[in-house]
């Protein structure tokens, strides 16, 4: 059973879509930046107890894949490889201020056409099977982190930032039905992990727009185990992998 990446035009409007507001971002702040008197925009919005926004993203995610010892044994599977797919983040944003430069933020959004991949080459193809498959595992997930923002000093309109914190998924797609034919790899519906990312806030006049760069790991082996599935039993551990580009739009 073949399968092809069929989001691959997905990932490229989910580009397209990010990169217009980071164009729009570095026209504005250069063109303020140009000014011999640059105007500082909205001073005290560092000293706002809690504020809100969204945010857009793009996603590359796939499976770090631990092989069991069944895989050294097995005759059938000699080669099984991770593929990488894309897929579009949208979320919510609270931020709420803890000291001058350390911050508390959530952002719980929804991240859609994240599918996994995972290609194996055969060395005995059974009846109806080719020598390469590729196992198709859909994925949409809701994502509920809980971040700590160490902030740098503002510079006029500028600041960096670097973040660390903890996410829950879960996946809406577990239970689909690509997902559940016999001989897939199941994956659980919950994951947990950890998130680092380093980032930089872009004040305009009327909007803090902030483009970011974020590690996002799962911690939970997501592989459900069942030792009648060839493909499957050829792992001890599957977990998650992700790494996002996102735009933040703070009030």
């Amino acid at each position: 059973m073949d399968s092809k990446l069929t989001n691959s035009g997905l990932r490229i409007s989910g580009k397209q879509l990010l990169l217009l507001p980071l164009v729009i971002v570095l026209f504005c702040t250069g063109k303020a930046q140009a000014q011999n008197d640059v105007e500082i925009y909205r001073p005290y919005h560092d000293n706002l107890v809690y504020y809100f926004g969204l945010t857009l993203g793009y996603n590359s995610s796939y499976l770090h894949l631990s092989k069991s010892q069944k895989f050294l044994q097995s005759d059938s599977i000699v080669v099984t490889e991770p593929g990488r797919s894309g897929g579009i983040a949208m979320a919510l944003l609270a931020t709420a201020r803890m000291n001058d430069h350390f911050q508390f933020r959530i952002n719980p959004g929804l991240i859609i056409g994240g599918a996994k991949y995972i290609s194996y080459t055969l060395n005995k193809p059974a009846l109806g099977e080719t020598t390469f498959q590729t196992q198709t595992l859909p994925s949409t997930l809701v994502t509920f982190p809980f971040q700590i923002k160490f902030n740098s000093d503002r510079i006029q309109n500028f600041r960096t930032y670097m973040m660390a914190g903890l996410k829950y998924d879960i996946d809406l797609s577990s239970n689909s039905a690509a997902r559940s034919a016999d001989n897939m790899v199941k994956l659980g519906k919950y994951d947990f992990g950890y998130e680092l990312a380093l980032g930089f806030n872009f004040y305009l006049p009327f909007v803090t727009i902030s483009p970011e760069i974020k590690i996002s790991n799962g911690l939970t082996n997501l592989l459900k185990s069942d030792p009648t599935l060839k493909y499957s039993n050829v792992f001890d551990q599957i977990l998650s992998r992700m790494v996002c580009f996102s735009i933040h739009f703070e009030d």
